[in-house]
């Protein structure tokens, strides 16, 4: 590929590496060629270039004359070939456009979101789809224009006409006798007014008709004018804001994490607010920055033509005198692209970007949807045959071996289920023998849970290292129950999927590493919690019976009283004395309040 690359002429360009299929996989422009794919193999990439250029197998050139040029090339070689490593606008709700075809004897009037050269007239983009859907129910409703799919012959021969000539909807072209050409093609003219934005001057029009179809004692053709004259004039009223012109401007905001994406426009025409645009890219594997937005904003006036006065952008983009000259092409006239400092504009993008970390938060950062991502990643690192929505984790807290207890804590579908937390207090295990408790709890853990025949976890997670981990393999073996289990070792964050392979060591920000961390501490935090909890307990019960005059009995009153060692802590000389009388109350007092630990 290096040969290839060094081939390249230094002049503007595209560039499109291709698989051993021919199958393109990326497409990129450039101001020089020669410099610009020669950089991909003098310098270490981003993985997911590092991915393309693995694949790659060929490396092909269109010289262009300009970078603007090479911007539009480069545009249509991503629509045609949609290439697996470019940034691709996989939202396809483009504007709306009101299509007239007028190639057609009977023209029809049909709401379309792309343009085509097929001879047809179109109007628009409409931005929103409201103003649209307006226009479609005034030309149904009103000019009697015909808005089905019928493939209509110039004579009319279907038998009898639809629904929408009895509701005076249509002129029934389709049923020869039912309208002339004449009268049809007039209809087709009020409309291409309509859609012409000259509506003052089919006002005028509607209502001279209106009051001679009066005259002649027409009605109901005069109502139609009528109310067809007060709908075009509510519309014009209202379309100011749908329509670009002065003051039009267009302002984007970014967010991403490295891996995902969102990026959010606000559309403004005459200073008012009147779209919302948001587009999601799942896997991206790109920083949100100006080399992304120089992929995006032109593949975004692509499929939404209506390019305003200025674009505002939170970052510089690459070779931003390409990306100007696009849009000006685009817009037949001048275009601005600025990053603002300060000012309104910037109060503006400031919006923007509020918008765009709020879509990003609930399209990626859902706990749900974060969780079934996090899952699928485990699923992967570990090989393991279904994604992984549960896990439990076990950790022990003693202090030199006095009060042990394993902590279970479970994690569940992107968030912590606390109210399922669990902890067990050793019972068999030798003090300090960390692998036999954590081997005890599992054991209990997983013979209560199959008993009961509940939820299995998807995998099990041990902190420690190998021997830990073998511990638990074997309780869940003497239980019946075979689970995915690996541990992670505090000292060097090592992951142990088999006792006697060596560990799996993950970057600091691996999505796993970090989840498995997450729950690793959180078992641990919430073992600690219980485990000085019980030695409290422990040692509050032995200096209650030390004292003289308290036995099991009393000290059993003095915790049902209280609730719990804390309680009886907290408690009064005067409240103790209510269980034990005056004279212990204050022993009791003085035994407990050495206890501080």
């Amino acid at each position: 590929m290096w040969e290839l690359a060094s081939q390249a002429p230094e002049q503007p360009g595209v560039y499109l590496f291709s698989d051993g299929r021919g199958r393109v996989l990326y497409v990129g422009k450039a101001k020089d060629l020669r410099r610009r794919v020669l950089s991909y193999f003098g310098r270490e990439q981003p993985v997911k270039t590092a991915q393309m250029l693995a694949r790659a197998r060929d490396l092909q050139f269109v010289v262009t004359r300009t970078e603007v040029e090479a911007l539009i090339l480069e545009n249509q070689l991503i629509k045609q070939h949609r290439p697996r490593y470019n940034i691709l606008l996989r939202d396809d709700k483009t504007y709306p456009y009101i299509k007239l075809t007028t190639s057609e004897y009977w023209p029809r009037a049909l709401l379309v979101r792309k343009v085509e050269a097929d001879g047809n007239e179109y109007f628009g983009p409409f931005l929103g789809h409201g103003t649209a859907a307006r226009l479609m129910d005034l030309i149904r409703m009103y000019s009697q224009v015909r808005t089905c799919h019928w493939d209509l012959k110039p004579e009319g021969t279907l038998p009898r006409p639809c629904l929408y000539f009895s509701m005076g909807a249509c002129l029934g072209p389709c049923v020869a006798g039912l309208t002339t050409r004449e009268a049809y093609l007039d209809a087709v003219r009020e409309v291409r007014m309509l859609l012409s934005g000259k509506t003052g001057k089919l006002g005028k029009v509607l209502q001279q008709r209106m009051w001679e179809a009066a005259e002649r004692e027409e009605f109901e053709r005069a109502a139609r004018y009528r109310d067809l004259e007060r709908a075009v004039k509510a519309l014009a009223e209202g379309q100011v804001a749908e329509l670009p012109g002065k003051g039009s401007f267009d302002v984007f905001g970014v967010e991403g994490d490295g891996r995902d994406v969102t990026t959010v426009v606000l559309v403004y025409r005459q200073g008012k607010l009147c779209d919302k645009r948001e587009y999601h890219f799942e896997g991206a594997e790109v920083p949100a920055d100006g080399a992304f937005l120089s992929e995006f904003v032109p593949q975004f006036y692509e499929a939404n033509p209506a390019v305003p006065e200025q674009v505002i952008l939170p970052f510089a983009v690459d070779e931003p005198e390409a990306l100007q000259g696009f849009l000006a092409a685009k817009a037949g006239r001048g275009v601005e692209v600025l990053v603002p400092k300060r000012g309104e504009k910037r109060k503006l993008l400031e919006l923007a970007q509020e918008n765009a970390g709020e879509s990003f938060r609930l399209r990626f950062r859902h706990p749900a949807r974060e969780g079934e991502r996090l899952g699928a990643e485990v699923q992967s690192l570990f090989h393991l045959p279904n994604p992984v929505l549960r896990i439990e984790c076990f950790d022990v807290s003693h202090t030199g071996g006095e009060a042990a207890v394993v902590s279970v804590v479970v994690w569940e579908k992107g968030k912590l289920a606390k109210r399922e937390y669990r902890s067990f207090n050793v019972k068999t295990a030798k003090p300090g023998d960390d692998p036999a408790a954590i081997a005890e709890a599992v054991g209990r853990r997983f013979r209560r849970l199959l008993a009961e025949g509940k939820a299995l976890p998807d995998l099990v997670l041990i902190d420690g290292g190998p021997t830990q981990l073998a511990a638990a393999r074997q309780a869940l073996a003497k239980v019946g129950c075979q689970l995915p289990v690996v541990s992670l070792a505090k000292r060097f964050e090592e992951i142990y999927q088999d006792p006697g392979q060596p560990p799996l060591r993950l970057p600091n920000n691996h999505p796993v590493r970090l989840l498995l961390q997450k729950i690793r501490d959180e078992a641990h935090r919430f073992a600690i919690t219980r485990h000085r909890r019980r030695r409290r307990a422990r040692r509050l019960a032995t200096q209650l019976l030390a004292v003289p005059g308290v036995g099991p009995t009393r000290a059993r009153k003095l915790l049902a009283a209280f609730g719990s060692v804390d309680g009886i802590r907290a408690a009064s000389e005067q409240e103790l004395a209510t269980v034990v009388g005056r004279k212990l109350a204050k022993a009791v007092k003085a035994a407990v309040s050495r206890e501080k630990a």
